[in-house]
């Protein structure tokens, strides 16, 4: 474990070196840099893990001091370290996932001009959430927690000569800064509490009884809460990560699959402690998940765009992992987390894989069609990905949705398991409607302009292992004689969560559960089968009487429009108002005006200033003598 400083250092120094003198370095070793740096984190995580594996249960909470960073009258920060099975697995998802997407992009951007610009910036991502998992303190994890918000403006906006990209890299920026303001303050309020930063000081603390009130927990927990809403795009601050697709795919899948959206579900999980000691707390927490999980499913059943539809899945998703904390289920939420990184990554390289075939720029999936047989490596993956996350057996996706739905009703949350359950069928049809539209029928595109071909092994082969992972992923919760391998590696971290979760009810088995939820999957992707393949229409009653719901969701419920309206135009008129008004009138003339007064009494105090000792004997004399008159009259 006292290499654990490498994780972070390695994809640093390929940052500072493919950022500083990347313009002068040969293609092939600006991609060596890149994708070694992150594979050689990948390989000492891996070693970090076995040593972590030897110790016993209580003793895999070592944190490692690096140097002291803050010392000052009541406050005391190091930058330190903290390897435990939770950080652990977080590092394996990020050099893991990470280092596949990077090895992907040697291929995908293979012809791009700022190709060491945008390699430097890949593993500068990296080694922000690095910081951000690894940190065993709040304030260190804030410095990951803006970071990663930075890279993900540079990468979001990567191709910044377009003006959607732009546009979308500042709306990913300030939406975030919204989020992060609640959390900044959550931080002044833990400190003001506590006296300190420290996880382990916080978290002693507040398991000492009566000693952190419950509003205290609450409003504390809330705040932190604020900020996860912003970094893991859930409601009302989702809007940023749909239009972060204007980024190139291997951005995407690096956002959406091992750093960024995924922060804010690591502190909650982190924070569970804090949050275990405020119930109301929790329960946002899972309503939000289990609302965001629904309103981006629907939204993701009538788009079109291939990318975007995969952005709302990760919005719905990351919504599922919200609604496992907020019942308690950290262990499944952290579980879902890892399964949904492989699935993801492996669907948007995949898109990615699909675009590069039809010439780099098409996502329209209504252009697409008939790619089955032409580029069928990526046919074959993308279809793994789709059965993952529509959650089929023996996939990954299968074990670790059905266990947060299984957790949900468990814990006596049957709305919410309800809502969860509907969502898996929205899922479902919209992963396979995808499938469908792009490999399936007859092709949309211009055959003429565009000849469809496989992408190189260099993009293949990372293609291949993210598919491994997705089929065998569901290992990790396979129970083995009563011996469930991720739940048992992350029990240290969740020690205390069972003693204070509901009482279990059994109004339905576990098998009627799993059962249920296949169903509800198989649902979603036979209604799919028949509008897709089978050519079903429904009546022209039927049209009409979802036609304003068809409408609705094709407006993504408007929540833009109303951001705009609400917010961005009051905005800009207040902006106007103050920039010629206020600043140009009010200010500028109040300063103008103060100048020209000054400038008037000059000029009459000139006049008094002749030069003439005639005139100045003149003035001293009718002084003198008013004088005299006053001292006479007195």
């Amino acid at each position: 474990m006292d290499l654990i400083w490498l994780v972070l250092a390695l994809p640093l120094l390929g940052s500072l070196i493919n950022g500083l003198l990347g313009r002068h370095l040969p293609k092939r070793l600006i991609g060596w840099v890149a994708c070694g740096s992150v594979g050689l984190a990948f390989l000492i995580s891996l070693r970090i893990l076995f040593d972590l594996l030897a110790l016993s249960p209580n003793q895999r909470v070592p944190p490692q001091t690096l140097f002291d960073w803050i010392s000052v009258s009541g406050l005391s920060t190091q930058i330190s370290l903290l390897v435990d099975p939770l950080s652990t697995l977080m590092i394996l998802v990020v050099t893991g996932v990470g280092f596949l997407i990077h090895v992907y992009s040697v291929g995908y951007m293979s012809h791009d001009s700022d190709y060491s610009r945008y390699f430097s910036w890949l593993n500068l991502f990296t080694f922000s959430m690095l910081v951000l998992v690894l940190a065993d303190n709040f304030l260190l994890l804030f410095v990951g927690w803006e970071l990663v918000g930075l890279c993900s403006y540079l990468l979001i906006g990567f191709w910044f000569t377009r003006p959607s990209a732009a546009a979308a890299a500042k709306k990913a920026f300030i939406v975030n800064r919204i989020g992060d303001f609640g959390f900044l303050i959550g931080l002044f309020l833990l400190f003001a509490t506590f006296g300190t930063l420290d996880y382990l000081k916080i978290f002693e603390a507040a398991a000492v009884p009566h000693a952190l009130p419950e509003l205290t927990a609450t409003v504390i927990t809330l705040l932190l809460f604020a900020g996860a809403v912003g970094k893991s795009a859930q409601i009302p601050l989702y809007v940023w990560l749909p239009d972060a697709m204007e980024g190139p795919t291997p951005v995407s899948a690096l956002i959406h699959a091992a750093t960024m959206v995924t922060a804010g579900v690591y502190m909650v999980a982190r924070s569970h402690d804090l949050y275990m000691l405020a119930p109301f707390s929790m329960n946002i927490v899972a309503a939000v998940g289990a609302v965001t999980a629904l309103m981006a499913a629907s939204i993701a059943l009538v788009n079109n765009d291939i990318k975007r539809v995969l952005a709302y899945s990760t919005v719905s998703q990351l919504g599922y992992m919200f609604l496992a904390a907020g019942v308690g289920a950290f262990s499944a939420g952290m579980f879902h987390l890892t399964s949904h990184a492989f699935m993801k990554a492996l669907l948007f390289l995949a898109a990615g894989s699909v675009m590069h075939a039809l010439g780099g720029e098409e996502t329209d999936m209504r252009k697409m069609g008939g790619l089955r047989k032409v580029i069928p490596w990526t046919w074959g993956v993308f279809l793994i990905g789709a059965l993952a996350m529509s959650g089929i057996f023996p996939l990954v996706g299968f074990f670790s949705k059905d266990l947060i739905l299984e957790e949900a009703f468990s814990n006596d949350y049957v709305a919410l398991w309800l809502i969860g359950l509907f969502t898996a069928l929205l899922t479902a049809f919209y992963m396979l409607r995808a499938y469908f539209l792009t490999f399936h029928g007859k092709p949309r595109y211009d055959e003429k302009a565009v000849h469809p071909h496989e992408s190189p092994a260099v993009m293949l082969w990372p293609l291949r292992g993210l598919a491994a992972l997705t089929i065998i992923g569901g290992i990790l919760w396979i129970s083995w004689m009563g011996f469930t391998p991720l739940n048992e590696f992350l029990s240290p971290v969740f020690a205390g969560v069972a003693e204070g979760g509901r009482e279990h009810t059994a109004a339905l088995s576990e098998g009627a559960l799993i059962a249920i939820s296949l169903l509800v999957a198989l649902a979603g992707i036979g209604i799919a089968w028949l509008v897709y393949i089978r050519g079903f229409q429904p009546g022209e009653a039927l049209r009409k009487t979802f036609r304003p719901f068809y409408t609705l969701l094709e407006g993504k419920y408007y929540v833009d429009e109303l951001y705009y309206s609400v917010i961005v135009q009051p905005g800009r008129l207040l902006s106007q108002f103050l920039a010629t008004v206020f600043d140009l009138r009010l200010l500028d003339g109040l300063v103008n005006g103060v100048g020209a007064l000054i400038d008037r009494a000059g000029g009459a105090l000139r006049r008094v200033e002749s030069g003439y000792i005639r005139n100045y004997a003149a003035w001293v004399l009718l002084g003198t003598l008013g004088i005299l008159i006053y001292w006479l009259m007195r």
